[in-house]
């Protein structure tokens, strides 16, 4: 597979972000619309009941500065995870989201758990160590990129502070280092000759020309070089009339 076949835009890089930030706006809307409060579909830990949150916690939060702060990361990551990787996105989304639950509903506080924090872990962590494990020099580039801009997400998969679900970042984090391990991507080779390249010009290469179209090698003469310091000199004749000799005989 060439570069230029793997790195294509495909309407799922706009149309997956945009059915994300959707789906939670509306939630939240629905919420504020009908005066119903949704925390209790959220993921509530070592409760049978806590495990429909797996499913639907992502969607739900709790103040407009919630969801504000989870849409942004939310549209950047999925539309660079259906670009870099549209081959498994959905199976890093789905997966994702069952491993990160499952793992929040096992050790998390007895509370409810609600938002898609989470899933905005699962998508940094999968982007960057996928990367790193592609070795490719553009998804190298892109873990680089996400670990600049949120980089600072690190210290939320510890409790440092309260009110937020650390328990789910740790999950996503761990997912999705996990999925990057597991889950395979056909990834384009890294082309490290001109003949590997997609606008290789054979007529143009100096070195095959030396060469005929059965392989023989050709031999040429070797061009003379003239030095630089050969003093080139010229001579102008000039032509002599008879008059020039002629005189007066003394007397």
């Amino acid at each position: 597979m060439s570069d230029n076949a793997y790195f294509k835009f495909t309407n799922s890089v706009v149309v997956a972000p945009l059915l994300a930030i959707l789906s939670i706006w509306t939630v939240f809307w629905v919420e504020l619309r009908f005066k119903v409060n949704l925390n209790d579909y959220g993921i509530y830990p070592q409760r049978v009941s806590g495990l429909k949150g797996i499913i639907f916690s992502p969607f739900i939060h709790g103040s407009v500065e919630h969801l504000y702060n989870n849409t942004i990361p939310l549209a950047v990551l999925t539309a660079s995870l259906f670009y870099f990787y549209r081959g498994i996105a959905l199976r890093v989304l789905v997966m994702g989201i069952l491993i990160s639950g499952l793992f929040t509903w096992a050790i998390g506080r007895p509370s409810y758990h609600i938002g898609a924090s989470g899933v905005i872990y699962l998508l940094a962590s999968f982007i960057f160590f996928k990367g790193i494990f592609t070795k490719h020099y553009r998804l190298v580039a892109l873990s680089l990129i996400v670990v600049f801009i949120y980089g600072s997400m690190l210290w939320y998969i510890f409790p440092i502070e309260d009110g937020i679900s650390w328990e789910g970042h740790l999950g996503g984090f761990l997912g999705g280092l996990l999925l990057a391990f597991v889950l395979k991507s056909e990834i384009p080779p890294v082309k490290k000759y001109d003949w590997e390249k997609e606008d290789y010009d054979e007529e143009a290469d100096e070195f095959l020309r030396q060469f005929d179209e059965y392989g023989n090698f050709i031999e040429k003469a070797p061009e003379q070089e003239v030095p630089e310091d050969t003093v080139k000199v010229t001579y102008h004749y000039k032509e002599q009339k008879p008059d020039d000799f002629s005189g007066e005989a003394s007397k």
